[in-house]
């Protein structure tokens, strides 16, 4: 199941690199092999004691397969092992960061733009309302109650204002509630999540650009794990609109360690004005010399930063295009309908209860009892037992006031409940949904 064939290709493809430096004096290392076989098989030992992240039976948290090429670029530059701080660090992996985030910036519509990779969402997050606090000082950043925790964590570490807004029972931000909060001023910034980290959903972009237009904010887009999905095909219809508008924000994060099918950590931050840049303006007296061109370090908070992450980046973006229709558009439609199936059969059986219909490929369903605790219980049941049979889910808490009327059967006797949460990330899943849902049901049968 772990796939090793494309190690002969790895071998030869280091074979072709070190020929590049045949003008230098032989220098060998010398490697204890038996000393490292022990480690190694120690390490594989170790490494046992893991959820089977990789296989279609996994469909816990948000965690995909790196695809092999990603693998395979990505060791091999360790060999190198490119800093892409500076030019003299890291030159042909530099080279390649430009290239792959630009055709990033290109799926969104963007061709003139600063941006750069990160060590991850969370990084790439932080420039973005960085920036956004040193072009609106003294103003709020707002974002959804759904909205990834760490904008407020975020927030706090630059010494912003940060406020959260309610949302409706799809886990969208309410507009209404919105504009409420921006009537009483000092707005600098809105942060719209396509792709929530909890339920997958989209917030409302169009109608938030519209609230732009009227009271002027910065609009800044985390899609840390939905952006990829502007490519898909098979996307609802406010989830269309939302995409097709991202062009019009003011800057976008989204993670290749997640649907781009990367390594972790690759994250990306994009700037629609490049003028941005002169934020970042800085002095080192030690990089920065070897070229007149623009350096990352330049446009970047971070320091040294793997290049190994833009190799791997640029060779899985050469192998699959980011082309609506292509191969790699078609895995996300994949996963997409992965999660309407497993919604429609959720839905359509009475011994199941689904929040909200999905909008990217993440299902909130739960065992239905005559009370909230019940339910609770039943789910902490559910993942425990599917462990033990190799389906392995996640679960996730909601807040009672987030269900809809359609739970007014069932006693309201705490605060929050726990449900299970699905995230069908792989498009595999798609093959597997009839696997997948044996086990659900012959699990449901055994905890009743």
């Amino acid at each position: 199941m772990l796939e090793s064939k494309s190690l002969a290709v790895l071998s030869e493809a280091l074979s072709n690199l070190e020929h590049g430096f045949d003008d230098l004096p032989r220098f060998d290392v010398d490697t204890d092999l038996d000393s490292l076989r022990e480690v190694m098989l120690l390490v594989a030992e170790k490494m046992k004691d893991n959820y089977p992240y990789f296989h279609p039976l996994y469909a816990g948290q948000m965690l995909k397969p790196p695809h092999p090429i990603a693998r395979l670029a990505y060791m091999l530059a360790v060999w190198i092992n490119p800093n892409n701080h500076a030019l003299d660090g890291g030159r042909a992996s530099s080279e390649m960061e430009k290239e792959a985030v630009a055709q990033i910036a290109a799926m969104f519509g963007w061709d003139l733009f600063l941006g750069h990779l990160s060590s991850g969402g969370t990084m790439a997050n932080l420039e973005a309302l960085w920036v956004a606090g040193k072009l609106c000082p003294g103003k709020t950043i707002l974002a959804s109650d759904q909205a990834h925790y760490t904008h407020s964590r975020i927030s706090e570490v630059l010494g912003l204002s940060f406020s959260s807004v309610a949302c409706d029972h799809s886990g969208r931000m309410d507009i209404n509630a919105l504009e409420d909060v921006i009537k009483k001023g000092k707005v600098g910034t809105v942060v719209a999540t396509l792709g929530t980290t909890g339920s997958g959903a989209i917030d409302p972009l169009v109608e938030i650009l519209v609230l732009k237009e009227k009271y002027g904010f910065r609009v800044h887009v985390d899609s840390a794990y939905g952006g990829y999905f502007t490519l898909a095909d098979n996307l609802n219809e406010k989830g269309r609109r939302a995409f097709d508008a991202v062009s019009q924000v003011d800057s976008i994060v989204v993670d290749p360690h997640k649907h781009g099918l990367q390594p972790y950590g690759c994250g990306c931050v994009l700037f629609k004005d490049p003028n941005v840049g002169r934020l970042y303006k800085h002095d080192s007296p030690y990089t920065y010399f070897s070229s007149a061109e623009l350096h990352l370090g330049e446009i970047s908070l971070e320091c040294s930063r793997a290049g190994a992450s833009a190799v791997a980046l640029w060779a899985t973006q050469k192998l699959l295009p980011m082309n609506k229709g292509g191969e790699f558009a078609l895995s996300l439609g994949k996963s997409r309908n992965a999660a309407l199936d497993l919604f429609g059969r959720l839905k359509s059986d009475d011994r199941f209860k689904v929040i909200m219909e999905p909008d990217l490929d993440i299902v909130i369903w739960a065992m239905k009892a005559e009370s909230c605790s019940k339910i609770s219980e039943l789910s902490q049941k559910m993942f425990d037992v599917a462990a033990e049979k190799n389906l392995h889910l996640a679960l996730f808490s909601v807040q009672t006031d987030f269900l809809d009327d359609s739970w007014g059967d069932i006693t309201v006797d705490s605060d929050s409940i726990t449900c299970m949460r699905s995230c069908l990330m792989k498009p595999e899943h798609e093959e597997w949904m009839d696997e997948i849902w044996m086990l659900i049901d012959k699990i449901t049968n055994e905890i009743c």
